[in-house]
């Protein structure tokens, strides 16, 4: 257990990293270059670290230390609910960026603010867990370094399949996240870890479970198996296309696109109840009544 025991301690020691980046920027920069970039930035480090220390617990852990699948998804789910307390509202995910932007919380110059700081935030995470694996600390590291040159597609069934797994794990993401934006975040910070381990866990067989085409794209992408133009498809356009229907059911239309509502009928929030509107009809037929005896009783010309 002492090569999990490491991997635990890196995980922990990269959100406090991340953490002190965050407040480090915080006071050092304005709110509109810490909300697209900084924040973007280190909460994609951290994810992308983070999860990919995981995967290989998950690929190696098995048979190379003894532990099953269920560690991992135990340290994943608790990791996710570390991300979504320190993130500070950072995403860490295009597809999420893209969203706030169909919903108007964004505007463009933001949006590719943080797809930027995205992309370089995973990155960079990539190179750092390359160089720690490369310190070979533990057993699990020496194993990964021997097998990274070879690594193969986390694809494990046809394109039109992995496409729609992938596509599917970000409409319920999205879903989800859709309907407890405006929770406190004590109660969707573990709803949504609890969704993310079950999806992982669900579609991990299928293609990694990844629904996040910034991670995707630095963890499998390289590896041999099927073209870049197949890894776009499945990787790319698949949580793009669950973003969207998610956020099409949710909202009934996409507001920066549609301004009339495409699914669901337009009815008034407020609804006066209909004891109060008898009421009101019987205080006003008293006043009609006195009105029409006042005119009848003036002279006619």
């Amino acid at each position: 257990m002492a090569g999990l025991n490491v991997s635990i301690a890196f995980l922990f020691l990269v959100v406090g990293v991340c953490q002190a980046l965050r407040w480090l920027s915080k006071r050092l920069l304005s709110p509109g270059t810490y909300g697209c970039l900084a924040r973007e930035l280190a909460g994609s480090l951290e994810l992308c670290t983070s999860c990919l220390e995981l995967r290989m617990l998950v690929e190696i852990g098995p048979w190379g230390g003894g532990f099953g699948p269920d560690v991992a998804l135990t340290l994943l789910f608790l990791l996710f609910v570390v991300h979504g307390a320190s993130f500070d509202g950072a995403s860490a995910n295009p597809t999420v960026s893209l969203q706030e932007f169909l919903l108007l919380e964004s505007n463009l110059a933001a949006t590719a603010a943080k797809l930027l700081a995205q992309g370089v935030g995973t990155g960079l995470g990539w190179a750092v867990t390359k160089l720690y694996w490369s310190w070979e600390l533990t057993r699990f590291h020496l194993i990964q370094n021997l097998i990274a040159s070879e690594c193969s597609s986390s694809i494990h069934t046809s394109l039109h399949d992995a496409a729609f797994v992938e596509g599917t794990c970000s409409f319920l993401f999205h879903l989800v996240l859709l309907k407890l934006r405006r929770s406190h975040q004590m109660y969707w910070v573990p709803v949504l870890a609890a969704t993310v381990t079950f999806l992982t866990y669900t579609a991990r067989p299928f293609t990694g479970a990844f629904f996040n085409p910034a991670l995707a794209t630095v963890a499998t992408f390289h590896c041999s198996g099927n073209s870049f133009w197949d890894y776009v498809q499945v990787y790319w356009l698949g949580p793009l296309a669950g973003m969207l229907a998610a956020l099409l059911l949710y909202q009934g239309n996409i507001p920066r696109l549609f301004k009339k509502n495409l699914l669901y009928s337009q009815k008034s929030k407020y609804k006066i109840p209909k004891a109060r509107v008898a009421a009101h009809m019987e205080r006003d037929e008293p006043r009609q009544k006195r009105r029409g005896e006042k005119s009848n009783s003036e002279p006619h010309a």
